[in-house]
């Protein structure tokens, strides 16, 4: 097809800059309906987007003729539903990330596909930003020798959200999962599995130390890659202040970097480097580039099931699910 025709279930503020536009702005891509549960909220979205067709019922969507593939922007507790009403419709799928739930709801997910011979996606798109196709060249050019260890440190202070007590799915682990452990840690266990190879042995601590809300605010984990270098996590949402920061330690140097914050990539071996990247304005714009490609049978996208698997069994792990 030269037009891959999407469908969206859900309007929430990550389909208002990051992923929507990217669906009806790239080469080869239409947003042509979108789903919402409130008539109001999801004509609005429709209307300033310019999106032909509003719904107020996913099954409604997903079965209409004109939608090829389905994008599920909807908090982790729904995708494994609205992904098996995907698939049983014949078309193929993207899911935010998480996944879902836990791993076995996505091995679920991820089988249903394979089985009906259709794609299925999850928006881990960090894996296609140009900042971290740079860090994984450095790293096949073996510009740091043998990789030995990677350290990140992921911390912020309580939102006013946080200390309200106030309502918020990222923090209900019935609806995300976990905490912003799951919501948040994920992106950068899959780009680190995407540069350095998968994680085989995984072990973690988590602890409610504020008690704000129901999830875990405070997780530690280290956990060994196939390749046999080291890893190490410390994640902390009730901190002092905001630190986001990548280590990668090789033989030979060094690569410094932000899975969130877009602070330059650093390279201190022989030659010192610091690169400044931008993000697309709509940051999943190479993720759907790829993805539809991957459609069409051009490429292979990096940001497929069999992948994200991989991230929810070591986030399984590191909480004590399995």
């Amino acid at each position: 097809m030269n037009v891959v025709r999407w469908g969206m279930i859900g309007c929430g503020d990550v389909t208002e800059r990051k992923s929507g536009p990217a669906f009806y702005k790239a080469p080869g891509s239409a947003l042509v309906a979108v789903m919402g549960r409130r008539l109001d909220a999801v004509s609005d979205y429709a209307a300033r987007h310019g999106i032909a067709r509003v719904y107020t019922d996913a099954d409604a969507l997903i079965n209409d003729p004109e939608v090829d593939a389905v994008y599920i922007a909807t908090p982790p507790d729904s995708h494994q539903a609205y992904a098996l009403k995907v698939a049983a419709a014949g078309k193929h799928c993207c899911v935010e990330k998480p996944m879902s739930l836990s791993a076995g709801q996505s091995q679920k997910m991820h089988q249903v596909f394979v089985d009906a011979g259709l794609h299925l996606f999850v928006s881990y798109y960090r894996r296609s930003l140009p900042r971290f196709q740079q860090v994984r060249q450095w790293l096949e050019e073996g510009r740091i020798g043998e990789v030995r260890h990677l350290t990140w440190t992921l911390t912020k202070a309580p939102s006013a959200t946080d200390s309200e007590g106030a309502a918020n799915w990222r923090t209900d682990p019935a609806i995300a999962g976990g905490g912003y452990f799951a919501d948040l840690a994920s992106h950068g266990l899959d780009l680190f599995q995407y540069l350095l190879g998968d994680i085989v042995d995984v072990a973690g601590f988590t602890a409610r130390q504020a008690g704000l809300y129901a999830a875990e605010d405070a997780v530690s984990a280290c956990w060994r890659f196939a390749s046999g270098a080291t890893g190490m996590g410390c994640w902390n949402f009730v901190a002092d202040r905001r630190e986001d920061r990548v280590e990668l330690i090789g033989s030979r140097g060094r690569i410094s970097f932000s899975v969130f914050d877009e602070h330059p990539v650093q390279l201190e071996a022989e030659e010192h480097l610091s690169v400044h990247i931008d993000h697309h304005p709509h940051i999943q714009w190479h993720h759907v580039l790829g993805m539809n490609a991957h459609i069409r049978g051009e490429s292979q996208h990096p940001a497929v099931a069999e992948e994200a698997l991989k991230t929810d069994w070591v986030m399984d792990r590191i909480l004590g699910r399995i």
